[in-house]
């Protein structure tokens, strides 16, 4: 019973804590809202549209009013009475990819294979044709789980995609793992298990629900449009069990053949790979801008583009 007044005493200052940690946030958040609504000039819109920075498929058009409030918050933590284009960019990168996590410290060896992976992304999205162009990569923690990110934005607003470039989507997503094989000598870890999943999705789509592979067939096992994998998953367990089997190798075929045509692009830019990746070691942060070979080599109908 000695202890009641201490415990007491704690728990007081926890919600005071607590308290003045809501202030703060509070406060944060009207001088954002009057940041927002009162110093925004509408040209900014018109310079990210400019920049291709944001389109409608980037943050959707009911989102807006959010990446304002985001850019205004960015603003503010900078003592800033004006949202700038940077805040805009910086808003953006919140909504796409999650809070930077600077406390998440990586050791050496997880860092450089962080940076492996993440330009291995760069440098095969920047190779093939109806990939959406890359804006920055980074080896900086962000959101609940990823170690680094590379952002991509879309130029235009898309409503169809063909086969092949539906392969390509497949190859961007395997050639983290694809460029972890390629250093490491065939060693790979854990952090490819978001990209195989969405890997595993778009083949799965392309297999049961579009058509897309010879041996299945052009129809679909799929009837309505599946969110979750393991709804996918179960469509293709309703199909008849040969049938189910040649879905299973359908899919394994196309995210192996996504692996392949990932490495043979890593392999032939070696390189531009090593170079990049020394350099992202060091910036932690670099754009198309900043490094050429991020730029695309090829345009979306399979142009090439000057060097």
């Amino acid at each position: 019973m000695e202890n009641q007044p201490s415990i007491r005493k704690q728990v007081l200052l926890a919600i005071a804590f607590l308290a003045v940690g809501a202030g703060i946030m509070l406060t944060l958040s009207l001088m954002a809202m009057l940041i927002s609504i009162e110093t925004v000039p509408y040209s900014k819109f018109d310079e990210l549209l400019a920049k291709g920075a944001v389109t409608e498929v980037t943050i959707g058009a009911d989102t807006i009013e959010n990446l304002i409030n985001e850019a205004a918050i960015v603003a503010t933590r900078r003592h800033a009475d004006r949202v700038a284009f940077n805040d805009f960019t910086a808003a953006l990168e919140r909504i796409v990819a999650g809070i930077e996590k600077k406390s998440r410290t990586l050791g050496p060896e997880e860092r450089r294979r962080t940076a492996y992976h993440e330009m291995g992304h760069a440098l095969v999205a920047s190779s093939l044709p109806g990939v959406d162009p890359v804006q920055k990569v980074s080896i900086i923690p962000r959101g609940v789980g990823a170690l680094g990110y590379t952002m991509q934005r879309p130029t235009q607003d898309r409503f169809l995609l063909t086969v092949s470039e539906l392969k390509n989507r497949i190859a961007v997503l395997m050639d983290g793992r694809a460029s972890e094989r390629l250093i490491f000598d065939g060693d790979v870890s854990t952090g490819s298990a978001d990209d195989l999943q969405r890997a595993t999705e778009i083949a799965i789509e392309m297999a049961t629900r579009y058509g897309m592979d010879e041996i299945v067939g052009q129809r679909t096992y799929a009837p309505k449009p599946q969110t979750f994998i393991a709804a996918m998953q179960d469509a293709v367990m309703s199909a008849a069990d040969t049938t189910g089997r040649e879905i299973d190798l359908a899919v394994r075929q196309l995210i192996e053949a996504g692996e392949a045509s990932a490495r043979k692009i890593l392999e032939r830019r070696r390189a531009e790979l090593e170079a990049g990746v020394q350099l992202l070691l060091k910036r932690e942060t670099l754009t198309a801008e900043q490094f050429a070979p991020l730029r695309p080599l090829v345009t979306n109908d399979g142009a090439q583009t000057a060097a």
